[in-house]
């Protein structure tokens, strides 16, 4: 026989076929939260149906969360890096509403978790039918979306390393790949070779939001260990500057943006002073890039948009969480955090607080370093509407 008796996943040198794998997984799920749905009325909760509840509560309950997270966290961060044209328009469109939708199923599957445990237990035969059908037809809607066109443009514009950058951060992500391994020997052999590196004016691009989206692309072939981490510093009207790290979430043409509460101490110094500098540093690459420039609050629009694609859980966190203010314990921040819980009803709303700022650019220096601290330094100034670009001594 030529045939395998096994039904063999795609190994995650692969990783869009082993994507395609988990929505094969869930579509078989699907059918037996249906089946439960014909079986009940006539069997009850009897042995049968309370291993497919259990069967079906157990993928939910961590491997969809597994697979959203690699789309989230790594897939499209990559395809936001690589995209161009008319791939960046279709994934500017099709991402926040793919982001949304994991939200939404995340709702949806908690109705159902709470009537599939008494299933499990044997304690109730209730499956609510509108329930169950809004969570298929929402995945199933889900997955031919990202099939048709998610999956194919990924094929398309990712390059191997690329592939091999979420393939290995799908393996870490199941504990197949430990996180100080991925990748490591590469990295070492990556360093060793930007040691060697230069940057010349002829090397830059005309614009500095090419260029940044240029070197953040080379970033993220390189595995550079969270490559979107910018320190962020402002500077309040005592004039002392302050600053943190914090996570950029987009950056195009108007500026470079990122999300917080509007009340911690850098919405305040940004309310005084409204101009910041962020700095990311990619150490394995031997480069930083300095950005300045005034500061703005993103649309409501925009802020909603984020907001409602997060995680549930960080939901609540930013509404409990009155960033940069004292508190008397790690157990009076865990009870505000449960107080907000209970209020929302599984459906928290954005705060007027917590939002957007973007970054508006006047200055960009990419840095790149060289033997003997004798570095490279291209520094691009907004003058008169157009960008200067020019050298900089070390």
């Amino acid at each position: 026989m030529s045939n395998s008796l096994i039904d063999t996943a795609p190994g995650y040198d692969q990783p869009i076929a082993v994507l395609k794998h988990c929505h094969d997984k869930i579509r078989k799920q699907l059918q037996t939260l249906q089946n439960l749905l014909s079986h009940l009325p006539q069997h009850g909760p009897d042995a049968a149906a309370q291993q497919a509840a259990q069967a079906v509560q157990k993928y939910f309950n961590k491997a969809a969360h597994l697979h959203h997270a690699d789309e989230e966290n790594d897939l499209f961060p990559l395809l936001t890096a690589a995209a161009q044209g008319e791939d960046s328009a279709l994934l500017a469109a099709l991402g926040p509403q793919i982001l949304a939708q994991h939200k939404q199923m995340d709702q949806d599957w908690a109705i159902l978790d709470s009537q599939l445990d008494k299933i499990a237990n044997g304690s109730s035969a209730a499956l609510n039918a509108a329930d169950v059908e809004r969570f298929v037809q929402a995945y199933t809607s889900h997955m031919e979306t990202e099939e048709a066109h998610i999956a194919p443009m990924a094929k398309r514009i990712l390059s191997p390393a690329q592939m091999t950058i979420l393939g290995e951060a799908m393996q870490q992500r199941r504990g197949i790949l430990p996180a100080a391994i991925a990748g490591g020997i590469a990295l070492a052999d990556l360093r060793m070779d930007y040691g060697r590196a230069s940057l010349s004016e002829a090397d830059t691009l005309a614009d500095p939001i090419a260029q940044f989206a240029k070197w953040f692309n080379e970033a993220m072939k390189a595995q550079v260990n969270e490559p979107n981490a910018m320190s962020v510093a402002t500077v309040g009207k005592n004039g002392r500057p302050s600053s943190r790290i914090v996570l950029i979430k987009q950056y195009d043409e108007r500026g470079f943006t990122w999300y917080t509460n509007y009340q911690s101490q850098k919405g305040q110094q940004l309310a005084e002073n409204p101009h910041a500098a962020i700095l990311f540093f990619w150490p394995e690459l031997e480069r930083q890039v300095r950005i300045e420039g005034r500061v703005e609050k993103t649309s409501a629009e925009e802020s909603d948009k984020y907001f409602y694609s997060r995680p549930v859980k960080s939901q609540l966190g930013a509404i409990a969480s009155q960033q940069s203010r004292p508190i008397a314990s790690r157990e009076a921040m865990e009870e505000s955090y449960a107080a907000v819980e209970a209020a929302s009803g599984g459906q928290p709303q954005r705060p007027e607080h917590w939002g957007g700022y973007r970054l508006v650019p006047d200055r960009v220096e990419f840095w790149q370093g060289r033997a003997s601290r004798f570095h490279d330094r291209i520094v691009y100034d907004l003058q008169d509407g157009s960008w200067k670009k020019e050298r900089i001594q070390p």
